[in-house]
């Protein structure tokens, strides 16, 4: 298993143990999108969702994802998030939305899974809010785009 920090010399899972590491300041910005039909992005897009709002809901519920992530990660470290910043923009070009999700921290770890977390229950957020008019919305293109601080320095997508 060489190069998996989650797992040790005898392939078991385990924690990292993170103790001796650095406390630096970090961030880790993620990206993803939700593509649905014209009709149910014109619905989204005009504020006529009967459940409501369904891009204010799905950020409360992005960044509440992000604070919970250790609760649904088994091997994340519980971090002291300082900023979770979720922006779903409406894409026509989809159709669609595209959803960020920025997380910082002063600590040990990294938070890249805090921020795939705050995209994905986005994401799956705006799903839940339109399924009843559109059960074949896609979600994807979820990945870290930005990833800084700690000791492997920083990260840009390409």
């Amino acid at each position: 298993m060489a190069g998996l920090t989650h797992f040790d010399e005898r392939g078991a899972a385990h924690m990292v143990d993170v103790s001796d590491k650095d406390v630096t300041a970090r961030v880790a910005v993620a990206e993803g999108h939700i593509r649905m039909a014209p009709q149910t992005f014109d619905l989204i897009a005009e504020g006529r969702a009967k459940k409501g709002d369904v891009l204010s809901v799905a950020r409360l519920a992005g960044i509440m994802g992000a604070k919970k992530t250790p609760d649904l990660i088994p091997l994340c470290h519980p971090l002291p998030v300082t900023r979770v910043a979720v922006d779903l923009t409406l894409d026509p070009d989809l159709p669609g939305i595209r959803i960020e999700g920025t997380v910082k921290t002063t600590g040990q770890t990294g938070v890249e899974m805090e921020a795939l977390t705050a995209v994905s229950v986005a994401a799956l957020t705006v799903y839940d809010m339109a399924k009843a008019v559109d059960r074949a919305m896609e979600i994807g293109g979820i990945r870290v785009v930005l990833k800084d601080g700690g000791k492997s320095g920083r990260y840009e997508a390409t």
